[in-house]
């Protein structure tokens, strides 16, 4: 169970690998060097562009007092996309560009969404008031551990002891 990343990872850099290659041998090296970087760049604004987008979503759902929780899950495959892009490669870009695509999107929110727990704090979003008890109160600890870390009396008898 522990080998799947590692074995994740050789498999993805024998993929890129292999891509490479063969995309060098059909338009040269310096071409699929450029087309790495190209893809890497138009990724990258596409990324920006969709972020700010999704940002400004977020921002008016927490103005209606809605939840936010759709956006964030689209910011989070927006960050793996960003991610895959930066990464140099022509699978892991094609990879990051599905995650931009907004029914690829959906679907990821869809199916993350069950998953999320929202904690409201700080602000109502929606109509109901939050349900449950809520109590106040104060405590003190009196245990012996705390006894002997506030009174150095009781320190000394104790080091006296174990000596």
């Amino acid at each position: 169970m522990r080998w799947i990343p590692l074995l994740v990872l050789f498999l993805l850099a024998y993929i890129e690998i292999t891509l490479f290659i063969k995309v060098a041998a059909f338009i040269g090296v310096a071409m699929t060097l450029l087309l790495v970087v190209f893809t890497s760049c138009v990724g990258v604004s596409l990324v920006k562009n969709q972020g700010m987008k999704t940002f400004m979503q977020l921002q008016q759902k927490l103005a209606l007092g809605e939840s936010p929780a759709a956006e964030m899950v689209k910011s989070v495959s927006l960050v793996l996309a960003g991610f895959l892009l930066l990464v140099p490669g022509f699978f892991t870009d094609f990879l990051g560009l599905l995650l931009l695509l907004p029914p690829i999107q959906k679907s990821l929110t869809l199916r993350l969404m069950p998953h999320l727990n929202i904690v409201r704090s700080g602000g109502n979003w929606g109509k109901s008031q939050p349900t449950g008890n809520t109590f106040e109160g104060e405590f003190q600890r009196t245990d012996e551990r705390t006894e002997r870390l506030v009174s150095p009396e009781k320190d000394d008898d104790i080091n006296h002891r174990d000596r």
